[in-house]
């Protein structure tokens, strides 16, 4: 194709100013629709003190509980946070897999994957504060409840993605396989298994990315992780020790990001 071709080509485009205008109008209107809907307040001259006084800690952090390896220290705070989210992590995948194979729709009857979908999308609409409450009850302040509350969440989230990965799956294998007469337990092991191995891998590290930062959040309600010292230091003020655990999980939310992305690569990509 020719330089004049080309321009003929575009030149013969329909015109989209019209679906870009309508697009602008709509999102102007949400825009100002949500801020007529949300009473904003003006930040106070006691925030601007108090986040002052939070980059203060983060630059003036307090060595001892930052490298302490006593039990109260940030390494051991640390270490506790990561075994919440792996725990929660591994028991929400061992979970999610029979639920992501009883929902997919080329896998099971369609009938059978409506029921468990909805098991799913039940699963998925309660937010993790409510289930980290709801198990603070059942098991105690603690890191139980945060194990529990992680994997509950994963199944959810983990569940749906494996369904997408397993309904994208090449059909001709699995046809071929039952034209061989081959049982369901038999498909999955030999035909679906091998090609979902690097997916299955990838959604998990990616659910682990996630667990390990919620993991902290549900530490302010009591489920174990460094969330609650965070808290007890802000709202006792001691800013160079809120600072300190800031650092920490700064650090290791990058070391397992760059780890769990060049795995990510490698299981993906191959390189």
């Amino acid at each position: 194709m020719n330089q004049r071709s080309l321009q003929e080509e575009l030149a013969n485009e329909p015109s989209r100013k019209l679906y870009y205008t309508m697009i602008f109008i709509l999102l102007v209107g949400l825009t100002w629709w949500s801020s007529t809907a949300i009473n904003m307040q003006p930040v106070s001259k006691e925030g601007m003190t108090i986040a002052k006084n939070i980059f203060g800690g983060i630059f003036h952090p307090d060595t001892e509980f930052l490298l302490g390896l006593t039990k109260k220290g940030v390494p051991f705070l640390l270490l506790e946070t990561i075994a919440i989210a792996v725990l929660g992590t591994i028991i929400g995948a061992i979970l999610a897999i029979p639920l992501s194979f009883l929902s997919a729709t080329n896998i099971v009857p369609r009938g059978v994957t409506v029921v468990f979908r909805f098991i799913i999308m039940a699963i998925r609409t309660v937010p993790p504060f409510v289930y980290g409450l709801m198990f603070i009850r059942v098991t105690g302040p603690g890191a139980s409840a945060g194990v529990l509350t992680l994997a509950l969440i994963s199944i959810g989230m983990v569940s749906k993605m494996f369904t997408e990965t397993i309904e994208d799956l090449d059909q001709g294998i699995l046809e071929s396989m039952e034209a061989a007469g081959s049982t369901l337990f038999q498909k999955i092991r030999f035909g679906i298994i091998p090609q979902l191995n690097a997916d299955f891998f990838s959604i998990l590290l990616y659910r682990f990315d996630m667990n390990l930062r919620d993991a902290t959040i549900l530490g302010l309600v009591g489920a174990g992780g460094i969330g609650a010292p965070l808290i007890f230091a802000m709202n006792a003020y001691r800013w160079s020790q809120a600072g300190a655990i800031l650092i920490g999980l700064f650090v290791l939310i990058v070391i397992v990001e760059q780890i769990s992305s060049r795995i990510r690569r490698k299981l993906l990509k191959g390189s």
